[in-house]
């Protein structure tokens, strides 16, 4: 099985995970950051461009180690993955801090909603921080390394992608179909790769796409009840 996995070593695939990302990333936040920072109209704690900094520099990062390993130049890959694991600590609490003052600003207007979205943030980001751990504590095969932290960059994606329904047509259903079905779509891809071109599905994509894809399928069943506010309520209420 290792020798299968072996071959696929310094593939495009991963690289062409970063710039999906990177793609993802603007058109997602293009209406609601990206164009409101140069018409100098918006307005957010420090925290939350600290959280945008690091989500993109995330990506960008796993874009240069795709490349390293490419260009065979694995000890500097080695070097620079050591950024990753608090580079993600970063990006976690950063993004629940950012989670918390959109739910806050958003209490007067959305009541329950904004605790329930607040709940999925950080479930999500605790999943995409889990992810990363075992991409850190599996470096050493790197054919499970590389899909922890390729699936852990999808799961960060997914705001953005929720995103793009600031830019489609109106749908009656974004959290359904960007939220579930195109977000996902990489990781059913990756799936779909490693069947096609190694025979098996990575068990990395089998262990952590179904506890992201169980996730994603509770925060919804959830969302708006009188279970998923409560919750989004008591962690908010942890925060300072």
């Amino acid at each position: 099985m290792a020798s299968t996995w072996a071959k696929d070593r310094a593939q495009r695939f991963y690289a062409g995970v970063a710039l999906f990302g990177l793609a993802a990333i603007a058109a997602g936040f293009s209406t609601t950051y990206f164009i409101p920072i140069a018409r100098r109209t918006f307005a957010a704690p420090a925290v939350v461009h600290l959280h945008g900094v690091g989500a993109f520099t995330w990506v960008c990062l796993l874009l240069t180690q795709a490349f390293l390993v490419r260009g065979d130049r694995t000890k500097l890959h080695m070097r620079i993955g050591q950024l990753g694991l608090p580079m993600a600590v970063v990006i976690w609490s950063s993004g629940i801090l950012t989670a918390a003052w959109a739910a806050r600003r958003d209490l007067p207007s959305q009541g329950p909603i904004a605790e329930t979205a607040f709940m999925g943030t950080v479930s999500g980001l605790s999943l995409f921080l889990a992810f990363v751990i075992a991409g850190y504590v599996s470096r050493r095969s790197s054919a499970a390394h590389k899909r922890w932290m390729a699936l852990a960059t999808i799961v960060l994606l997914w705001p953005a992608i929720f995103r793009w329904r600031h830019i489609l047509p109106s749908m009656s259903r974004p959290d359904i179909v960007l939220g579930m079905f195109v977000a996902n779509l990489p990781i059913l891809g990756a799936m779909l790769r490693d069947r096609l071109r190694f025979g098996a599905v990575h068990p990395v994509w089998m262990l952590g796409g179904t506890f992201w894809f169980v996730e994603q399928g509770i925060e919804v069943a959830l969302f708006d009840t009188h279970w998923s506010a409560p919750i989004g309520r008591a962690l908010l209420a942890i925060l300072p």
